[in-house]
């Protein structure tokens, strides 16, 4: 069974999510939240897989929600709630190591999908909507000048191959187009995926792109999109 912590201020939200969950065979909604402040002591009391987490919550919202749990040894993933057009803070959220986010007019059986994914330690985002989330929502994002070095020496720290994979995760390919792109067999590809995110302290590969946004400039003069300076 997946445990599913529900947290929303809404009611009738939660009572919705809980209702259409409630339809899966394995998931298990052990408890909700209506504000980030009692997500600590539900997440110790109840040890869910996953906690689906709105953003806008009066008292302790959603992100500083995320970021307070994903510091924490043997953290559950976090799926976040959104309503993406408008709330750009999501970007937040995913630095912190949420594994992805959710419109809140999703259709269920996707909500119950995207919890599987997540649940199995995959982040539900597809290489399409990576891309589109790092165009459209790091437009709004301020201190890029402030973050591209620190970005650049992190990823610096990796070997030649490695930079090329995750150069490639930052464009939003997938395994099997960086496999082709890269002439490398799949499994060597989801070996140096593993290994970056184990070298870089990362959760997941949605960081691995953030990351390689904040080493690369929109367009380097005299150079391509997605290069950053080598070594």
């Amino acid at each position: 069974m997946i445990r599913v912590l529900l947290v929303d201020d809404d009611a009738i939200v939660r009572a919705g999510l809980r209702l259409m969950l409630g339809g899966a065979d394995d998931i298990d909604v052990v408890a909700e939240a209506a504000d980030g402040a009692q997500v600590p002591a539900l997440v110790a009391a109840y040890r869910p897989d996953v906690v689906l987490m709105d953003i806008r919550m009066p008292g302790v919202d959603g992100l500083t929600a995320t970021e307070a749990l994903r510091a924490r040894p043997e953290a559950p993933e976090v799926l976040v709630l959104t309503t993406f057009h408008t709330d750009l803070h999501v970007l937040r959220a995913l630095r912190a190591g949420a594994a992805g986010f959710l419109l809140k007019d999703t259709p269920p059986s996707e909500i119950v999908a995207a919890l599987r994914t997540v649940a199995a330690g995959d982040p539900v985002l597809s290489p399409a909507v990576t891309r589109r989330l790092i165009e459209q929502v790091a437009a709004g994002d301020g201190g890029q000048d402030s973050r591209a070095a620190a970005a650049r020496a992190r990823l610096d720290s990796l070997g030649a191959r490695e930079r090329e994979v995750a150069l490639a995760v930052g464009r939003g390919l997938s395994n099997a187009e960086i496999a082709r792109t890269l002439h490398l067999a799949l499994p060597t590809v989801k070996t140096h995926v593993s290994r970056i995110l184990t070298r870089l302290d990362l959760n997941n590969r949605v960081q691995i792109a953030l990351l390689v946004h904040d080493a690369t400039p929109p367009q380097a003069p005299g150079g391509r999109p997605g290069a950053w300076p080598s070594r």
